[in-house]
């Protein structure tokens, strides 16, 4: 039985193979299987090596290499910090999920609780650019979550992702965030607050990439790989139809796992993505039970999921309101809609408001939190209660 890798001396091959470049975790496989650990690896011939992975990917790991010598050293010194931890592939503590797929990283860089990866974890993920409502839905849903006793996976992007985790942080199942850099070097960085907060709650924030890789483009891709992989299912919260998101629902229907996502109005691109996940079978969300009745964490039902269970009759004017207000509500109905639309509306009803004073009602409303202004400029309900 191979010895999990514990001091400077056990962790350096793991980290030669994670900072040699072109040495993909499916090489990393091919190497272990055929030769052995990374240290047998790496005192082996060249020919032997270039017989599994080829001569270039041969000549790469086994050169010497001071630069990568340096960031070696350097990842080394990171992980004697303290909440920093270098997990590989043999140690007790790897998450026994990402095994589960076919190209699990050779090393994971921890920073926080590395326990986290290991909790019966829910994936949720959607659109940088959300609505309001979107991110009010996957805070609420992350928190039930979470107050169930899932972990709450997500890449730690603007939008549902950091909503998802916000919503988590204070829970008992916590927030596990998957980054496309270094776990050193949080992106978006308005969200570097969000990060602390993840590992100062007992969370973590975990990568592949080596310490210092800023935002690649290539390297996101990869990263979804690893919200699937960790999780028991995947939950869309918003998504274009070109979103990211469906990457990462797509990755967990290969492997196995259970793909949820939460409709939307026809007419909103952010629906979009979610209505073809559920076309293609995805299962559809209207509440927290809906996926916990699912999942083997499954148990009562959950309260504090309204933002998703929205009401879709008339509307009615709160208690100590103008009842205006509930006409253009009412006006208004629940998919986005423009001023003009809505007073056709109230005109057809027989109310004629002139364009000043729907645009003053209209604001009214959006300062309450009754409306929401999209970005095309047109409003949509928000959900009661």
């Amino acid at each position: 039985m191979p010895v999990a890798p514990s001091g400077r001396a056990e962790r350096a091959p793991w980290l030669h193979f994670a900072l040699t470049p072109g040495i993909g975790p499916a090489a990393v496989r091919d190497l272990l299987s055929a030769i052995g650990l990374p240290e047998d690896v790496l005192g082996a011939s060249h020919a032997s090596v270039a017989r599994v992975v080829g001569p270039a990917v041969a000549s790469a790991l086994l050169a010497r290499d001071a630069q990568r010598d340096e960031a070696i050293e350097r990842s080394l010194d990171w992980a004697e910090s303290p909440g920093h931890h270098l997990v590989a592939l043999i140690d007790p503590g790897y998450p026994q999920r990402l095994l589960q797929i076919a190209d699990p990283p050779a090393l994971l860089f921890v920073d926080g609780d590395p326990a986290v990866l290991g909790r019966q974890a829910l994936a949720m993920v959607g659109s940088r650019s959300a609505s309001r409502s979107g991110v009010e839905t996957a805070e609420a849903f992350a928190r039930a979550f979470g107050q169930a006793g899932l972990a709450i996976v997500s890449g730690l992007a603007a939008g549902i992702d950091a909503a998802a985790h916000r919503g988590a942080l204070a829970t008992a199942g916590g927030t596990l965030a998957v980054l496309g850099t270094g776990v050193d070097t949080v992106y978006p960085s308005q969200n570097l607050p969000l990060a602390q907060a993840i590992v100062a709650q007992g969370g973590a924030l975990v990568a592949e990439v080596p310490l210092g890789t800023g935002p690649r483009k290539a390297n996101f891709p990869r990263r979804n790989r690893l919200i699937a992989g960790l999780s028991l299912g995947v939950l869309v919260v918003e998504a274009a139809l070109r979103s990211g998101s469906l990457i990462t629902a797509r990755l967990a229907a290969e492997f196995g796992r259970e793909v949820f996502a939460i409709p939307g109005s026809i007419h909103s691109p952010l629906s979009k993505g979610c209505h073809q996940l559920i076309k293609q079978g995805a299962r559809l969300v209207e509440s927290a039970q809906d996926v916990l009745g699912e999942l083997p964490a499954g148990g009562a039902p959950v309260p504090g999921t309204a933002p998703a269970d929205r009401p879709r009759g008339e509307a009615r004017a709160p208690q100590g309101r103008d009842p205006a207000d509930g006409a253009v509500l009412a006006a208004l109905g629940w998919d986005p809609a423009s001023a003009e639309t809505v007073a056709q509306r109230l005109a057809a009803g027989g109310a004629a408001p002139d364009a000043g004073a729907l645009a003053a009602r209209l604001l009214e409303l959006e300062m309450r939190g009754s409306v929401e202004r999209l970005n095309d400029g047109r409003y949509q309900r928000r959900p009661i209660g």
